[in-house]
This record gives C-alpha cells, structure tokens and sequence, in this order.
C-alpha cells in the first residue's frame, strides 16, 4: 500500500548478486529536516537562555567592556585602578596584560548584570504605585515608573524577566487573621462573630506562631511558597472528577462564523496554534506589563503544549514533552494521529483541511471500546484506569500518542453557535457542550482540548492545573484574530495555502485492545459523569444597555461596580449574603497564580450612591491587596498545609477551610484587545468563557468586559438545588446593573 511505502525508510530484497539495498531518497530527506529542526530548535533554546541569564544586560555589552577596556590599555590607561597588573602577574607567562584585561573586563561585566538585575528586582518589589487613587499618577509613582524603564532593558523576551521578579512574601499572621474577620464580620451572627474572634485569637498565639516560622521558611527557600502547594493540593491530589469541577472553557466569537466547513475551521486552528507554540518555544511572545511598564510572570507558559495530566491513585501527575510533531484528533469515537510537519515545515492549513477531511471521509467503525473511551477523563471512581489498563502493547503506543500530542481535537457531530432567533436557548447549549460535551468525546486530562463543530463553530475545554484562565486565554485570543481576522479564508470557506510537493502520509487510526473489565470501567466512569453534567444548570447571555464605557464615566472601577452587583443580585436571590470569591492574579511575583478577593464585605452591604462608592473603593483595595501579596486565602492554605505535615489540629484552620463558596466569580480578561477591534469589526465579539458551580448550593459566575458596550455573563448552578436557578440568576444580575447605574443618573439629576 503507498502508506506503507511511506512509512518504511529503507528496503532490501535477496537476489542472487546479493543484497540489493534500495534507499528511499524521500524518506532519508524527511529524516535529515527531522533532526536539523531538533537541532536549531536546541541552538534557540539555547541563545534564549543564554539572553535570559543575563538579562536586562544583553550579551554584546561583554563585548563593549571588553573593547573598552582593551582600548584603554592599549593607550596605557589602567582603568582598573591597579587590579589589571595584579592579575596579569598571576597569570602565566604569555599576553599578560591582555589576558588581565580580559579577566577584569569580564568581572566588571559580570558585577553590572547582577546590579541590574537585583536593582531591578528591588524597583519591582515596591508596589505602592498600584495603591494609587484611580486615574491619578503621582510624581513618585512617574519617577518610580521611569527607574523601572530604564533598568529593564530592550526588546524582553518572554521569560526575560524571571530572575528579576521578587518573590510572593507571605503576610503576618496577624495581618491576615484581622482582614478575615473583617471578611467573614458580614457574613455572621453576633455570636457566632465573637466565637470565631476567640478562636482567632487562641490560632494566633498558640500553634499559629508556629506555623507561620515554616511559612516563613518555604518563603525564604522556595520561589513562590503557595504555588507548588495549590498546585499539587488543590488541583492534583483531589479526588473529585476534573470535568465540570475543575476544567473550564472559552467560547467562539458569537456574531462571525468565519466558515461553515469544519475541516477548514480545524485546520486554520491547528495552523495558528502550532504557530503560537513556535513563538513560545522561540520565547518571542512579549511579556505582560501593567501600565506597560510593570511585567508579570510568564511563567504557566511553559506547560500549555505537549502537557497532560496523568491520573493516579493518590495524586496525579503532570507530563510535559519538550516538542510533539502530532495531536490526535477524535471524531466519532475513532481516534487519529495528526502529523502537523511535512520536511521539516509546518504543513499549511490547506493541507491540513485535506487531512483533516480524511477523516471526516473514513468510514470505518469505532474497535470494541473505543467509541466511549474518553470517558475514563471524565469520571472519578476509575481515573486512574488508564494506567492500568494501558501499561503496555498497543494500547500503550496509542495511549503515548495522546498524553504526548502537541494538544487535543475533537471534531464534533453537533452544531452549536449563537442562533439569532433562539439566542438564550442555543447559548446556554453551547456552554454546556464546551463544558462537558457528551462526557465522552473530550480528553480532559489534555492541557486543552480544542472542539471544532459541523456547522465551523469552534471553542476549548482546558485542564486547569498547568495553569489559570488568563494564559490560555491569551493564546485563544491569537488564535482568534489570527483565524478571523488576519488569515480568514476563500470565497467559498476553505483554507489557504498550497500542498506539498510530495505526497503525504493519511492520518494514522490508533489500535486499541480493550479488556472486559476495562469496558466496564469506562461505563461505570461515564454514568457517573453523566450524571454530573445533567445537573449542571448553565445560563450564558449578554448584557447589551451598558458596559465599561458608561460605568468609567460614573468614576468607578468596572469590575468592582459588577461585583457589587453580584452581591445585591445574590441578596435578591438568596434574602442573604454570603462568602463571595473573585481570582485575583498575583503574577507580580515570581511563579504567581491567583488569590482570593472576599467581594462581601460590610461595605458592599449598603446600597445608597455615597456608601456605594464607599464599597467601591474598598473593593478595589481588596483587590489590589490579593495582587500585592496581602491576600487572605493563600496564606491561611499554607498554613493548614503545614500543620497537616506536623499533625496539628488546628479548629479555627479547620473551621475556616470548611466554609463553602457559595458565589464563586471570575472576571475573563482581554489582553489583547488590539487584535479584535470592536471599533472597526462590532460583530467579532468574544463570547469569554466560564466554568462550573463551586457548591452544591451556589453559583458560578464568568464574566467578560467586551468593549464599551457590552459585558458577556456565564453562570452555572446544579437542579438538584431548589435553592438555584441560573436562569433566575442571570435576571437579577441584569437588575442590579440596572439599579446601580441609576443611582448615578438620580445623583446626576440631583446635582
């Protein structure tokens, strides 16, 4: 078969001459460009961790002093101020005083780029600049911001900054046993207030001292003292099933469908994703910075491709590949290995549309098993079945395939999207679908699973424990505009892009052998998956009479005036208010992921205009707080963390770890809001994403700030509480709005 002829490297027959050897001159070629790539990709990786190690210096400024200095003595200058003949009369007979030279110039070279770097890190260190009223910059703030500039060098790479970012400090114990009270004083009766303020109290000065001085340790010792710990605590040592608990998803643009044919769509997604793994790889996506000046840890970028969480009986684990030249592609219970690299090149998206319509062609039936496979990612009882069923042969070639692709691909049977004529019943589907699809039909332990529908409509379900919303939102919104917008495709929805000039290998069908007992693990996994996405009640709509444009005007922050929102909306919801979480970052710091702002506050319990900017404010010094280091949540997790490795029985830890967040909300950012102008293009507006309920008996709610105009909310709930209605939600959450910005316009009116 011509596969097979591709796929062997060389043949040989037995004549009677001999051995006759026939070399394929195509496939050695394949296998030269193979490793000549493998090759520049470990010169690059290593000319960029040659640049990062010494930035904000750049390598040629060795050359600068080193000249400089020669320079010097060639006109019999000593610039060294007698240390140049000292070492040359150490040194062997020979070029003394050039060798000397050489010496002192690179020590003079040396101390400069460790005096940029920690006077960098000691200018980032400050953060009082973020404490600043809104819309006012002063004078020590300009000049700080100045200092800042000019110690950071030119032209960062992505991961330029890593040395030079200080680490997350953690707070005095007493600090944060005083914001909590304060947090939770809303939130209880007077008795149970003052049983937890002795408690308090007791935890600070008994076994909370001691805890604390480990704290302190791993602060001092480790680059991020909650990181690793949130990591492995939260997300991988937990028990429960990642699908709906723990994964989340980002939504297409609602109003454009670039294209209505699926291989098209997949392809160019591929393309553009492949692309932004080879920026990342070359470290040429630009650092985040604050102001423009400020930059944020780059850190969860490392994991986004070639990762996969690889389940356990205890703990899992989290694998990732250096490169990967395939993904495998899922369509109808059949499983492909996609190579995405054709002569060392990355195919083009025509000719991935092509093989990508291989599949969609090929007939063939899922092999005995296979069809619900996927579901042994979703469930919770059997999650470490793959291990064990798959630990060798060909269920273990093919089982490497995935866990080892750049990503995943699902190409879906549905059709989802935004239906102008049924736009809150189609919505509410799509988020559903993107959350949890059928339970078996997305790899969920994959870094991200990208779904592609029939009908062209796209979106992605990503694992959460490699790293927070925003980094892969970040990619999400490249591929977007580079989809859309930049490359878009021909009059009649295919793909650009040429062929290659040889022929190319088909995708390739993964070979399973599922045991009995393994097809009764994947049945027992997807009813109980099922089951969980039954009961996950979704409501996705937008909110079209105002947006950010509006509320800046009333000289308040966006995101605290949509917080208190929520807070009136749960009151209406609940007739009570309750523990609120909203994600901060705190990627101000080195290895930095997220900490908690308590949006509930004493505060936010008013409601007329004077007290509502009150609460405003004191929202967004919640915030800023969590950003800086001065969060509540993350220390209190460490906390907890210790005394469990030192068997203590703490009862307020206890008692404060146990209360359920019954509001769980997340802001989704846009970061690069150049890339999709609403100014120019209205109808490329991005849906955002969400995730599910955190309780049983609370909500989830995602929001995303579209333009000027418009903000985007995802909220989830389960039916099996009579308490929730996401629907019901959504309602008073378009109340609140409403009401809020009216006491601006009455106070307006009033002037």
């Amino acid at each position: 078969m011509a596969e097979a002829h591709q796929a062997v490297g060389f043949q040989f027959t037995v004549t009677p001459e001999g051995i006759d050897l026939q070399l394929s001159q195509e496939v050695l070629r394949q296998i030269w460009l193979s490793g000549l790539r493998a090759w520049q990709r470990h010169l690059t990786r290593l000319k960029n961790g040659l640049k990062r190690g010494l930035y904000p210096m750049h390598p040629s400024s060795w050359l600068v002093v080193t000249l400089g200095t020669l320079g010097s003595l060639h006109l019999r200058l000593d610039p060294s101020l007698g240390f140049i003949p000292r070492i040359s009369q150490a040194l062997p007979v020979g070029q003394r005083d050039v060798a000397g030279g050489l010496l002192f110039a690179t020590g003079i070279w040396g101390a400069m780029v460790l005096s940029m770097r920690y006077t960098l890190r000691g200018l980032l260190s400050y953060h009082g600049w973020i404490f600043a009223p809104h819309g006012t910059t002063p004078l020590s703030t300009r000049m700080w911001m100045m200092m800042v500039r000019l110690f950071s060098g030119r032209n960062p790479k992505l991961f330029s900054f890593q040395s030079s970012l200080p680490r997350l400090p953690p707070p005095t114990l007493h600090d944060t046993l005083t914001r909590y009270l304060e947090s939770v004083n809303p939130l209880l009766e007077p008795e149970e207030m003052e049983q937890r303020e002795c408690l308090a109290r007791d935890f600070e000065k008994g076994e909370g001292r001691k805890l604390q001085r480990y704290v302190q340790l791993k602060a001092w010792w480790a680059p991020n003292y909650v990181s690793d710990w949130w990591e492995e605590y939260v997300y991988l040592r937990s028990r429960s099933p990642i699908m709906v608990n723990s994964n989340y998803y980002a939504m297409d643009l609602l109003y454009h469908k670039p294209t209505t044919i699926q291989a098209a769509r997949a392809a160019n997604v591929i393309h553009f994703m492949m692309l932004y793994r080879q920026k990342l790889d070359r470290e040429e996506i630009m650092p985040l910075m604050l102001l423009g000046t400020v930059p944020m840890c780059s850190s969860q970028w490392e994991r986004m491709f070639n990762t996969c969480r690889l389940p356990g009986i205890e703990t899992d684990t989290l694998q990732h590949m250096t490169d990967s030249r395939h993904l495998v592609v899922l369509h109808r219970g059949r499983y492909f290995r996609l190579y995405v690299y054709h002569g060392g090149c990355l195919l083009s998206p025509r000719a991935l549309q092509n093989q990508l319509q291989i599949i969609l062609d090929d007939k063939s039936l899922p092999q005995p098993g296979e069809l619900q496979l996927a579901a042994l990612t979703a469930g919770k009882s059997v999650s470490h079945g793959l291990a064990a069923f798959f630990s060798e042969g060909v269920n273990r070639r093919s089982l490497d395939a995935i866990e080892k692709g750049a990503f995943f691909l699902t190409l879906d049977d549905e059709e989802q999207g935004y239906r102008l004529e049924d736009p809150v019943t189609s919505l509410d589907a799509f988020s559903k679908s993107l959350l949890h699809g059928n339970c078996d039909d997305r790899w969920f332990d994959k870094s991200f699973t990208v779904v592609v529908y029939r009908n062209g409509s796209m979106g992605i379900n990503a694992e959460h424990s490699w790293a927070d919303a925003p980094i892969m939102g970040h990619c999400y919104e490249y591929i977007l505009a580079m989809d859309a917008v930049l490359f878009g495709y021909t009059n009649d929805g295919n793909c650009h892009g040429s062929l290659p000039s040889g022929s190319l290998s088909p995708p390739q069908r993964l070979q399973w052998l599922i045991p009995q007992n393994c097809v009764s693990a994947i049945a027992q996994s997807l009813a109980e998956a099922r089951a969980l996405a039954a009961d996950v009640d979704f409501h996705t709509f937008p909110f079209r009479e105002f947006g950010k444009g509006r509320v800046k005007k009333c000289k308040t922050s966006p995101d605290a005036f949509i917080q208190l929102a929520l807070q009136l909306a749960q009151y209406r919801d609940k007739g009570s208010f309750c523990l609120t979480y909203e994600a901060s970052m705190t990627r101000l710091f080195r290895e930095g992921r997220t900490e908690t702002v308590r949006s509930c506050t004493s505060e936010s319990l008013q409601q007329r205009l004077a007290l509502f900017r009150v609460a405003s404010e004191h929202h967004q010094k919640l915030y800023r707080l969590a950003m800086t280091g001065a969060g509540i949540d993350r220390h209190l997790f460490c906390l907890y963390v210790v005394s469990r490795y030192l068997g203590v029985d703490s009862p307020f830890l206890s008692q404060v770890l146990s209360q359920p967040w019954r509001l769980s909300t997340s802001q989704t950012p846009q970061q690069q809001t150049q890339l999709l102008d609403l100014r120019t293009r209205p109808d490329y507006v991005a849906g955002g994403g969400g995730f599910g309920p955190v309780a049983d008996d609370g909500y989830g709610v995602s929001y995303i700030i579209v333009g000027e105009n418009l903000i985007n909310f995802h909220i989830s709930s389960k039916f099996s509480c009579k308490e929730t209605d996401s629907h019901r939600f959504g309602g008073r959450i378009c109340q609140a709005l409403r009401e809020l910005i009216n006491l601006f316009s009455v106070d307006k009116r009033n002037g």
